[in-house]
C-alpha cells in the first residue's frame, strides 16, 4: 500500500513553497518533490504535470529527474520511497489525473499583484523575463484541468500556516491508517 500523498498547487508567488516546506518539517517521514526543479525549462510546465502523474505518481517505481536550469538540460534521477509520506508542490501538480492517484489536494489562492511582488522579489531578474511566458501556462492549465474545482481545500495564500497542523494530519493520519 502506498504512503499518502498531498498535492499543494497554485499560481506562481502563491505560497505553495512555503506551504509544502512547513508541512514536511512537521511530518519528519514525508518526502518534498518540488515542481520547480523537474519542469524542462521555462516552458515546461504540463510536462512537470505529465512527469508528476506518469513517474512518481502512476509508477510502480516513483522517481523524477531533477532539471539543471544552468545547463538547461536534464540531470540526475531521484528515487521516492512509496512507503513514505509525499508532497508534491508546484502549478501543475493537481491535475484532474493527478487528483485520481493522491490523497488530499490543496489549492493556494492569492491575488495576482501580491503574486507578482513576491515571485519577484524571491526570484528577481532571473524570472521577471519570462513572467508572462509563465502566466500564459498556468492560465492554459486553470482552463483546461480547474486544480481548484478538484482541491479538497482552497486556502488564502495570504498565511498559508494557519492550518499546519491539518495538513500535517492529512500525511500522519493516512500513514498510520495504512
Amino acid at each position: 500500500m502506498r504512503a499518502p500523498v498531498l498535492l499543494i498547487d497554485g499560481r506562481s508567488g502563491s505560497g505553495k513553497t512555503e506551504l509544502a516546506r512547513a508541512v514536511v518539517a512537521g511530518v519528519p517521514t514525508a518526502q518534498l518533490v518540488r515542481l520547480d526543479d523537474l519542469y524542462p525549462g521555462w516552458g515546461g510546465l504540463e510536462e512537470g504535470s505529465r512527469v508528476v502523474h506518469d513517474e512518481i505518481l502512476a509508477s510502480d517505481r516513483p522517481r523524477w529527474r531533477r532539471w539543471d536550469w544552468v545547463l538547461g538540460r536534464h540531470a540526475e534521477w531521484h528515487e521516492l520511497d512509496s512507503q513514505r509520506p509525499l508532497v508534491i508542490e508546484g502549478c501543475g501538480a493537481l491535475s484532474r489525473d493527478n487528483r485520481k492517484l493522491a490523497t488530499f489536494g490543496i489549492w493556494v489562492a492569492l491575488d495576482a499583484e501580491t503574486r507578482k511582488r513576491r515571485a519577484l522579489d524571491r526570484d528577481g531578474a532571473s524570472y521577471e523575463p519570462h513572467w508572462d511566458e509563465w502566466a500564459a501556462q498556468e492560465d492554459a492549465f486553470l482552463t483546461r484541468e480547474n486544480p481548484a474545482a478538484h482541491a479538497d481545500a482552497v486556502i488564502d495564500g495570504v498565511d498559508v500556516t494557519t492550518e499546519l497542523t491539518r495538513w500535517r494530519a492529512v500525511l500522519d493520519a493516512a500513514t498510520v491508517d495504512g
